[in-house]
């Protein structure tokens, strides 16, 4: 303990060999967790997470990857997870999703345009003018949006796992998945036993086929993670972030409008969102190039990033 208020103090931290800082940018009334590895000297490059995963969900191979490349890694808190500001109303995704096939107006306390700009307003926090672009599943829609709207500020964009359009039964989640999806949006405040039974069961079935999940370490990892968030007492942010996707509209508009250049990976078999949608995306971004991985699912495991690890660093050197 006395050690973790000495980090903070510094806002210096050292986790698995790497070392960052950490901290808040707020804007708007809206505190957003960042920790951000590498010399302020390397390339940045931000990384946009997806639906109710943390800043410390991110694989730390892929972060060391980049930091070996010489590249300073930008990662936070979505709003509504992590150490980062939550909101207050009590969503029913279920209401949202019946209304999002009837085609009605869903209302939202926030929208995916709100979670682009609190990515901006990050880089301004950190004083940092243009940046390469990395988002996953959620995070690959928030950063299509930040992408074209502010298409001065990124050197390159790399989407993995995600959409253009808003996932539904054609497009998006098989049942079991949804249905996984549905149970959580429910769950207000889960014991850590529920919420590490959830993770065997949840990466058992997004991450890679036959990954041996439930191990000491995936175990410490989970403990960690929701120890990082246990006085947090508030379950529904996985919600709040499900309905501004279901509520997001004309964003393959916007990924249309997207000038930069654009590496898109995607599994074969990913379960959460078809693959199918980055044949689309892959039409709409004019200079984009696609990349599927047959042995992926929906997570970037150690051996998933050394099947694309080398296109992505010649992507990010080609446009530095």
């Amino acid at each position: 303990m006395y050690m973790k208020k000495i980090c903070i103090a510094l806002k210096i931290c050292k986790t698995k060999g790497m070392e960052y800082k950490e901290g808040f940018s707020e804007n708007d009334g809206v505190k957003i967790f960042y920790r951000d590895y590498g010399s302020e000297d390397s390339e940045p490059i931000l990384l946009v997470h997806g639906l109710g995963a943390q800043l410390v969900h991110w694989p730390p191979h892929l972060i060391s990857f980049l930091v070996d490349n010489n590249y300073r890694v930008i990662t936070f808190d979505n709003r509504d997870s992590g150490l980062s500001s939550r909101f207050k109303n009590k969503p029913s995704f279920g209401l949202g999703y019946l209304r999002y096939f009837l085609r009605l107006p869903i209302k939202t306390e926030y929208s995916l345009n709100d979670m682009a700009k609190d990515g901006i307003n990050l880089l301004n926090h950190l004083q940092i003018k243009h940046s390469h672009i990395l988002g996953t599943s959620m995070g690959g829609m928030i950063s299509q949006i930040l992408c074209s709207k502010y298409p001065d500020r990124v050197k390159s964009f790399t989407l993995i796992a995600s959409t253009a359009s808003v996932p539904g039964p054609l497009n998006g989640a098989s049942k079991e998945v949804r249905d996984m999806m549905i149970e959580r949006s429910k769950l207000e405040n889960p014991t850590m036993e529920e919420v590490y039974q959830r993770e065997l069961k949840w990466v058992g079935l997004i991450g890679m086929e036959n990954r041996v999940v439930d191990t000491p370490e995936f175990r410490e990892s989970t403990i960690s993670n929701y120890k990082r968030v246990e006085n947090i007492k508030d379950g529904f942010g996985y919600a709040r972030q499900l309905i501004a996707i279901l509520s997001s509209k004309n964003r393959i508009r916007k990924v249309r409008s997207i000038e930069a250049d654009t590496l898109i990976i995607h599994g074969k078999q990913d379960p959460v969102i078809d693959v199918k949608n980055s044949y689309l995306m892959q039409k709409l971004i004019r200079n984009s190039k696609l990349v599927v991985i047959p042995n992926m699912r929906h997570l970037i495991e150690e051996e998933i990033l050394d099947q694309f690890k080398d296109k992505l660093l010649n992507h990010l050197k080609t446009n530095t």
